[in-house]
């Protein structure tokens, strides 16, 4: 299940290529639309309401597992892949897998804002997907970061790319692939333990 960012919806074009990419290689994507989207169709959420929007993830995970067979992963893009890490921190055995996509370590240009003092409790595997010229964080800032996970982490880094993983001409069109072969590498099965084939 892929959750959005603050400034779109379901329907972003990352999440819909994501999904498309996920289906070559054998992973169906649920693309959730988050409480604070579906209240207000334009306009960034407010900090009021993120508890909404975890406890609308933690439902939408909890029908998906009532549904489906084997593991259900969850990751959002920049805020939904904040509010699904804190989910995850509060609730451990929720999702089997995160995928982080350009996770907003602080606001851009205030790196003494750091949003990651849930990581020390997050027991789930993550794959952070970051790009070289985000500046809700540098690579260098989000290896750190990692490392307070006491779960197994990866970074794909992707380079040229800002906090909306675009990159232009042809190198754009296989941004979504790679995050998809990545990912199915990290939860690919090890002794049976989602994530310890990497």
């Amino acid at each position: 299940m892929l959750t959005h960012g603050a400034g779109t919806n379901a329907d972003a074009p990352l999440l819909v290529a994501l999904a498309e990419a996920f289906g070559a290689v054998g992973l169906s994507v649920l693309c959730y639309e988050l409480p604070f989207r579906r209240a207000r169709p334009t306009g960034p959420p407010s900090p009021a309401g993120a508890a909404a929007d975890r406890e609308g993830l933690r439902h939408a995970v909890g029908s998906v597992r009532a549904r489906v067979a084997g593991h259900v992963y969850l990751g959002g893009h920049s805020y939904g892949g904040r509010q699904a890490s804190i989910l995850a921190a509060s609730e451990p055995g929720l999702a089997d897998a995160l995928l982080l996509l350009a996770y907003p370590l602080h606001p851009p240009r205030r790196p003494g804002e750091r949003r990651t003092a849930h990581f020390t409790e997050l027991r789930t595997p993550a794959l952070f997907v970051h790009g070289s010229r985000d500046p809700f964080g540098s690579l260098d800032e989000l290896e750190a970061a990692r490392h307070l996970v006491p779960a197994r982490t990866a970074l794909l880094a992707v380079d040229g790319a800002g906090h909306d993983l675009r990159l232009p001409g042809p190198r754009g069109a296989t941004v979504a692939v790679t995050i998809a072969e990545a990912f199915a590498c990290f939860v690919a099965p090890g002794d049976g333990t989602p994530g310890d084939g990497a």
